[in-house]
């Protein structure tokens, strides 16, 4: 009689922790395993991603790109990302180039990443890429973007950004006010031996090491 008891106590006692840590795991914020926040938390769900893309209207380029090629990549920068829904990063950049090549009629975005940037493995895996540009009242976005790096954590989830993707899987966030995606088609690093005085002076004290060129064939342009 008293083992019955002694076992319907422990059963009780295992039933009532069983609870507490169902109702715990219940209110508890998902995290991986090294405490960072999931990045599928920033993903919008597919209603939230339908309204926001509402919000974008996609236009011709380069017929509706009005902007001064020489001066676009300047000023408060622009933002890449490269990679899917399995992992990406961002960075900002302030160089870039507007062109053609090849073929009559396409038009091409060139971006520049040094390979000491996190953001270098995803460009060289890419087959496509985005860039994008952000209104005044998020340019904290490039600020944090550019001064953070992705091996630190989630840059995106740090500033509260919602990641959407492109119908070919090319990540990019709610806030922009412009999207630029790209398909890669030619990509290599700077020759050194190709270099006059002022990339030779360049890369003397630079740590991130040589950047490489990636050139794409601009195929959608999204703008708010």
């Amino acid at each position: 009689m008293k083992i019955q008891i002694i076992l319907n106590v422990v059963l009780a006692v295992a039933v009532i922790i069983l609870c507490v840590q169902l109702v715990r795991d219940k209110h508890a914020s998902p995290a991986t395993s090294d405490g960072k926040a999931d990045a599928q938390n920033n993903v919008l769900p597919e209603a939230a991603a339908d309204s926001e893309m509402k919000e974008f209207r996609e236009i011709d380029f380069p017929s509706d790109f009005h902007g001064n090629p020489f001066t676009w990549f300047k000023g408060d920068g622009l933002l890449l990302a490269a990679g899917d829904k399995n992992g990406f990063n961002a960075m900002t950049i302030g160089w870039g180039a507007l062109g053609n090549i090849w073929e009559r009629g396409t038009s091409t975005m060139t971006v520049y990443v040094a390979k000491g940037r996190y953001t270098y493995q995803f460009m060289e895996q890419a087959k496509y890429f985005t860039v994008m540009a952000f209104d005044d009242k998020h340019k904290d976005v490039l600020h944090y973007m550019g001064s953070h790096s992705g091996r630190d954590g989630d840059k995106a989830a740090a500033l509260g950004l919602h990641t959407l993707y492109t119908e070919n899987g090319t990540p990019y966030f709610a806030e922009a006010s412009e999207v630029y995606e790209c398909e890669m088609i030619y990509h290599a690093p700077f020759d050194p031996k190709g270099f006059g005085d002022m990339p030779k002076h360049f890369y003397e004290n630079f740590p991130a090491g040589i950047h490489s060129m990636y050139m794409g064939k601009i195929v959608r342009v999204l703008k708010k």
